[in-house]
């Protein structure tokens, strides 16, 4: 008899501004996929944004998923895993799969780049090159090779399906960052696989990213889990809420909306039937 494998997901939202709607969201439709399976939301504090990080926001996080009604189980911040990120960008590079970059966002632009999924991709500038050993360098995934290590890879996402990982659209990406001990995709993947994710559970525009972790999950022997994009809520313009929009100080923020008496579990029920506050909507994947 084969063992059931407990559903896991997670929310994990980065302190360097206040929770919106959109994240609120996000966490409801992570939160709700664990529960169909009698399974577990994981919370995890992705803290690791240099000086933008403000740990004070964490507990208003936590204040604020109370507030709408969900329960989690919390795991480390990605503060406490800066070991684990060293040590799986240290086996890339001595496999020859990283190489330091030098460059600098105008000298990149400058190129005159493709343009691909992510934005502009990196022209493998100082790819090959020996780099001033002065100046900060970012070390980057040498994307041909590593993808003549890994071979074909596919990955399933469980509201679209099938996909075989594309990840050669976002040429050689950041892997460790000047001003940070891991990019997004390094932290995020390593993340996933230590806290026993089994559905990652994020909004649309991280779908096209989901090539580039399947990948480095393949080279760094990870488990492969299956991924449920979301659709996104939008504001009236069409732009998605996000906070670098502010969208915490439009009347979209959660703290906000808690603080002035609104009842969150009643605002959770409301977006789960598609019902959400006025100007705000749901663009699908």
């Amino acid at each position: 008899m084969l063992a059931t494998v407990e559903t896991v997901t997670r929310f994990a939202p980065s302190p360097n501004g206040p929770l919106h709607l959109g994240h609120a969201f996000s966490a409801i439709a992570a939160y709700d996929r664990a529960r169909a399976d009698g399974g577990r939301m994981l919370l995890r504090i992705e803290d690791i944004d240099g000086v933008r990080s403000r740990p004070e926001l964490a507990d208003e996080f936590r204040r604020d998923l109370e507030w709408l009604g969900l329960e989690w189980d919390e795991v480390p911040a990605q503060s406490t895993r800066l070991e684990s990120y060293e040590d799986a960008a240290r086996r890339l590079l001595q496999r020859g799969l990283l190489y330091p970059c030098t460059c600098t966002r105008k000298q990149i632009a400058e190129a005159k780049p493709r343009v691909g999924t992510d934005g502009l991709v990196y022209p493998g500038t100082c790819k090959g090159r020996k780099t001033d050993p002065d100046k900060p360098a970012a070390l980057r995934l040498d994307m041909d090779r590593a993808v003549a290590e890994a071979g074909d890879l596919d990955w399933c996402d469980e509201l679209e399906g099938e996909f075989i990982a594309e990840p050669r659209d976002f040429g050689d990406v950041v892997i460790v960052r000047k001003d940070e001990p891991a990019s997004y995709h390094l932290a995020v993947t390593l993340d996933d696989s230590a806290d026993g994710v089994t559905v990652v559970t994020r909004g649309a525009d991280l779908f096209a990213s989901t090539d580039v972790h399947r990948l480095l999950q393949d080279l760094l022997g990870l488990p492969v889990p299956e991924w449920r994009h979301h659709g996104l809520l939008v504001d009236e313009s069409g732009g998605k809420l996000a906070k670098s929009r502010a969208s915490g100080a439009l009347g979209h923020g959660l703290s906000e909306r808690r603080l002035a008496g609104q009842d969150g579990r009643a605002l959770a029920d409301a977006m789960r039937d598609g019902r959400f506050p006025a100007g705000i909507s749901l663009a699908t994947p």
